[in-house]
């Protein structure tokens, strides 16, 4: 049997094997003469094999190779070569991934806070830490360091937010006198270290603090081909065709919200507590954001809500009133192959009290696991 056979005459069967290969994608492109040669080198071989003599088998075999080496030009810079193979296999592969099973995402807000945390800012009075400590700020915890002091007196008149490398996002504050660079997005840096404009003396602390950046998770893409939603996953939609509050002109989002509803469902907000069906919700996820006593620095959690707090930051979503469960009184059935979305961080949350249901053809899939930061969220999302 194959398996017991000797090594050298394994070795000698798959020489076979490979010679008979590259004669096959070789003969159109060789003379005759040396098709006829390499043809009798693996008869030979064979002759060989079937003897089983380990001599004529090295024999043959090498007086093979040295016919393939001279009809086979080397290949120039086959190292190089082999590199870029592996590592066009491994964007393959991870494109692949990224595709069908897991894509990564970013949480932008505080919506989902205290499960989730988008971008948050912390002023402090105190300069940042020293470089190494920074450092290591950023790659455990995401966290970025602001210190602007004015240099000269001054005023504050303008802000322009710019991409650098497509990745980093910077503010140019512009003054009367002198611009100065921020390395954080105007939002954040409006929300959390800046008041309104005041005139500035040489020396005024203009933003000083850090803020953290915002949870990164894993977002499973497959269960969903397999099975249904269900009630208080954390998932992401498509926003496309959905009539959210996104500013005019730009383009469609995904979001990220806790699943309250399932085709079906009745829905009912009566602060602090979310009804289903009659009944005060029962899953984990829901009683969580029902019982939490989480305090931001800025907008409190205080379980869910009719509409937006007066102290919320979005103008925007203060300035229209929720379409659905806008009312302790008021209550919504889930219309079929649709689900209710709704943000933990009920009274700052833009969602399916204002846009309506997310039709299921907009579901990307459920959050599964925080990779990134090393913080208090790193791991299962729940």
């Amino acid at each position: 049997m194959f398996f017991f056979a000797p090594r050298h005459v394994k070795q000698g069967r798959a020489f076979i094997k490979d010679a008979r290969k590259l004669l096959a994608y070789k003969r159109d492109l060789w003379s005759d003469a040396t098709v006829a040669d390499f043809d009798a080198g693996i008869r030979t071989l064979q002759e060989a094999v079937r003897s089983r003599d380990k001599a004529q088998i090295e024999a043959a075999a090498s007086k093979l190779d040295t016919l393939a080496g001279t009809v086979v030009k080397p290949q120039t810079d086959a190292a190089w070569r082999e590199n870029c193979e592996v590592f066009l296999v491994a964007i393959v592969i991870a494109l692949a991934v990224r595709t069908y099973f897991l894509q990564p995402f970013t949480i932008p807000t505080g919506s989902m806070q205290p499960t989730l945390n988008g971008i948050i800012g912390y002023p402090t009075q105190e300069p940042p830490p020293n470089l190494l400590v920074r450092a290591f700020h950023k790659a455990a915890y995401g966290r970025t360091w602001i210190d602007v002091v004015a240099e000269t007196d001054d005023i504050i008149v303008d802000a322009q937010e710019e991409k650098r490398f497509r990745f980093f996002t910077r503010t140019i504050l512009k003054g009367q006198r002198r611009n100065y660079v921020v390395s954080c997005p105007r939002d954040t840096l409006f929300r959390y270290f800046m008041g309104p404009s005041r005139p500035l003396k040489a020396g005024d602390v203009i933003a000083r603090g850090y803020y953290d950046t915002g949870d990164h998770v894993f977002v499973d893409k497959m269960s969903y081909h397999f099975r249904t939603p269900k009630r208080d996953e954390v998932f992401v939609f498509s926003t496309i065709g959905i009539p959210t509050l996104n500013r005019p002109g730009t383009p469609s989002q995904f979001y990220i919200k806790r699943l309250v509803g399932t085709p079906g469902d009745t829905l009912r907000v009566a602060p602090p507590e979310l009804f289903i069906n009659g009944q005060r919700g029962q899953e984990r996820g829901i009683q969580s954001v029902m019982q939490g006593t989480f305090e931001q620095a800025v907008n409190g959690y205080r379980g869910y809500g009719n509409g937006p707090d007066h102290r919320g930051w979005d103008q925007l979503m203060r300035a229209q009133a929720p379409s659905y469960l806008s009312s302790p009184t008021s209550s919504f059935t889930v219309p079929p192959d649709t689900y209710f979305a709704m943000g933990d961080n009920s009274y700052n949350s833009q969602d399916s009290r204002y846009f309506g249901t997310v039709p299921e053809k907009n579901l990307m899939g459920r959050g599964v696991f925080v990779y990134w930061p090393f913080g208090s969220h790193w791991g299962r999302i729940r």
